[in-house]
């Protein structure tokens, strides 16, 4: 099993100005997170705008990524469905395309049922085996927003779970109880856009899952982190945080705008449900990416 740690950003769907998917300008992110030197890729996952991806869309889009990278870094694919069935064949799908572990999101509807996310996790291990899942913690409405030890409960009931992804606030607290209770898993990643980044680290976090649009800030932020130097992990933070701020708000529609000011998209079009960003947004994000810009190193024009 290979080792799941460190920066691992959740590629985003461009669009083409005609509505379908750009396959060509995603492999061109992917690109651009392996030139960022992240330890993997996730997708689709929410930042990816998942829910608005059909089957066959979504099948098109793995199997592409997986051929384009090549085993050329590590890939985590995004495998959540209601139907635990049709969760296990997006795993398969995944696994088929390179993926080294599906990350799964039960239901909403499970609730704070412990046995029914037991369940859920069971039937889509036994229609997978072999799969490795990494579950996903993320707060209503999306997910169940499960305490920490309900959590370390379900893995515990559930070997396949090797591996959670926490959403839920306070983050940091809750990958400290996570940790604490559960001794059946391999890590703990981060998520919350790294808003949270650093106390998650200190925390014993294994790495984050955060938006790609400062993918190479957060692979610096990382590194310094590994090698001790903490107040240059602090630096790069305190640089990129009222970006990410802002990005909690608009979320894919301000990872696109940051990517396009990079150079990196062209077509900022998106399908996901919330605010989009208008003339006095475009000018804060303007001024955002200024203030972030020393913490980037590479691809700004």
């Amino acid at each position: 099993m290979t080792s799941i740690a460190g920066v691992f950003p959740v590629l985003p769907t461009p669009f083409t100005p005609e509505g379908p998917p750009d396959v060509a300008a995603f492999l061109r992110l992917a690109d651009f997170a392996l030139e960022s030197g992240v330890d993997g890729v996730v997708f689709p996952g929410m930042a990816s705008e998942v829910e608005t991806l059909s089957a066959e869309e979504r099948a098109e889009m793995v199997a592409a990524l997986g051929r384009h990278l090549g085993g050329r870094t590590t890939f985590v694919v995004g495998a959540s469905h209601a139907d635990p069935a049709q969760s296990a064949a997006r795993a398969r799908e995944g696994q088929a395309a390179g993926a080294v572990a599906a990350m799964i999101m039960a239901p909403p509807g499970c609730g704070q049922d412990v046995a029914q996310h037991v369940a859920f996790y069971r039937a889509v291990a036994e229609a997978a085996p072999g799969v490795v899942i990494m579950l996903q913690n993320a707060p209503a409405p999306n997910g169940a927003g499960l305490p920490p030890e309900k959590v370390a409960a379900i893995a515990a009931e559930v070997p396949a779970i090797r591996y959670v992804k926490e959403e839920t606030l306070p983050c940091g607290q809750h990958v400290t109880r996570i940790l604490a209770a559960a001794t059946t898993l391999d890590g703990v990643m981060g998520g919350a856009g790294a808003r949270f980044i650093l106390d998650e680290l200190a925390r014993g976090a294994c790495g984050t899952m955060p938006a790609l649009e400062l993918a190479d800030a957060h692979v610096a932020l990382w590194k310094a982190w590994q090698r001790g130097d903490r107040a240059e992990a602090r630096r790069i933070y305190t640089l990129t945080l009222p970006l990410l701020a802002f990005q909690m708000t608009f979320r894919v529609r301000a990872t696109k705008e940051v990517l396009k000011r990079r150079g990196l998209l062209t077509h900022t079009g998106a399908r996901a449900a919330g605010p989009k960003l208008d003339d006095g947004d475009l000018a804060e994000i303007g001024e955002l990416i200024a203030t972030a810009k020393p913490a980037m190193t590479m691809h700004f024009p």
